[in-house]
């Protein structure tokens, strides 16, 4: 678990700005990553600003070679300012440090987790209980049918469904979820601006206009690499509770996604298919190794009964929109001034949980009641 792990550098809403900076700083930095930062933390006094003014020598001496050493003091100000105009150029655009409260915990959990995640769209979704689902991109027709239904049924029973985009199973289990009008969410091997492949631009569309989000540990504007895949799916599995394997050949990227999971602690459910058809051959392996055989979406839900209770998921969401729209008459609102006013203070005049806050000031901000700062939120109107 993370929960130690989260305070190696305390989140400061005030210096977000400046902070980030520091995060895009070190997430450029070459073989570079959790398990680096987690090594650097006691050093540095779990102070970002102690740690970001660090000289040639320190880091030399804490294991750092040239190339990082030149990334780290000379960092590419091109990119920088590239990714501080794509997080303005809309407000949807979200830049998540790791220690960032909306940064989603599941994913923190695993032992190598993105410094920073890149999300468009709704980044609330991060936080909702997730099945991931993934397979051939050359499915059988069979593959196609199972993708869309255990989508489409698993996002009935109030599941949030992730996947990685990608033509075949990933397509057909974001277009389930879809057809269920309920939020499904992309991880992407290139920037979240960088739709991939190209025919999918119309889904990605679709799954926003839903109120899922689109997701990266890549910067704006990167483009797909064969490199990158391997490193999204563990995102992929890292976000969600259980990863469902419809169709997979022997050596797939499916089977790397289930893999992840096993390795991350978490559920790995395969669909059985005909001894002779080679893309069942995946599966077979993964129910040899332990992965749950299914063959319908109860066999799923059978294995979350002490993690989560998906039977009355739904229920859940419904009192949740209407705890929220009883809060929009006011109550809440009352507690953002005309300054500057920060989350944890809205709660704690609220006395509300930040994560129905965090909710509650996104929906003002859409109905343009209060608009989003540096440090939080100011009210707007009378």
């Amino acid at each position: 678990m993370f929960d130690s792990s989260i305070h190696l550098f305390p989140y400061h809403p005030h210096r977000f700005y400046e902070e980030l900076r520091h995060w895009l700083t070190l997430a450029m930095i070459p073989n570079f990553g959790f398990a680096s930062l987690k090594n650097l933390a006691a050093f540095c006094q779990h102070d970002l600003q102690t740690l970001m003014s660090m000289d040639r020598k320190s880091l030399s001496r804490v294991g750092f070679d040239e190339s990082q050493i030149q990334s780290f003091l000379h960092p590419p100000e091109n990119l920088l300012t590239k990714a501080f105009q794509w997080l303005e150029n809309n407000k949807f655009n979200y830049i998540l440090p790791i220690n960032s409260p909306d940064y989603p915990e599941l994913l923190r959990e695993i032992s190598s987790p993105p410094l920073l995640l890149f999300v468009h769209g709704d980044k609330i979704s991060l936080h909702e209980p997730q099945i991931a689902i993934v397979g051939s991109r050359n499915p059988s027709e069979a593959g196609k049918q199972h993708g869309f239904r255990f989508a489409k049924e698993l996002a009935g029973k109030g599941w949030t469904i992730t996947s990685g985009l990608a033509l075949g199973i990933d397509g057909f289990a974001h277009k389930g979820a879809i057809a269920q009008e309920s939020k499904t969410i992309a991880v992407l091997g290139s920037g979240v601006d960088v739709i991939y492949p190209k025919r999918h631009r119309k889904l990605a569309d679709e799954l926003l206009e839903q109120g899922g989000c689109l997701v990266s540990e890549f910067l704006p504007g990167t483009a797909p690499v064969a490199e990158h895949f391997p490193r999204r799916n563990r995102i992929v599995s890292g976000l969600s509770l259980g990863t469902l394997v419809v169709e997979a050949a022997i050596k797939s990227g499916s089977l790397i996604t289930a893999y992840y999971a096993l390795q991350q602690n978490r559920e790995v459910f395969a669909i059985p298919g005909n001894i002779n058809n080679p893309l069942a051959k995946g599966c077979h392996q993964l129910i040899k190794q332990g992965a749950k055989l299914v063959e319908q979406v109860s066999d799923i839900h059978e294995e979350f009964s002490d993690i989560v209770n998906v039977r009355v998921l739904d229920e859940q969401k419904n009192l949740q929109k209407s705890v929220l729209e009883s809060l929009a008459t006011g109550g809440l609102l009352d507690s953002v001034d005309y300054d500057t006013t920060s989350v944890d203070l809205v709660a704690q005049r609220s006395g509300l949980p930040v994560s129905v806050v965090l909710t509650q000031l996104l929906e003002y901000e859409l109905r343009g009641l209060v608009a989003s700062v540096p440090g939080g939120y100011i009210k707007l109107g009378d």
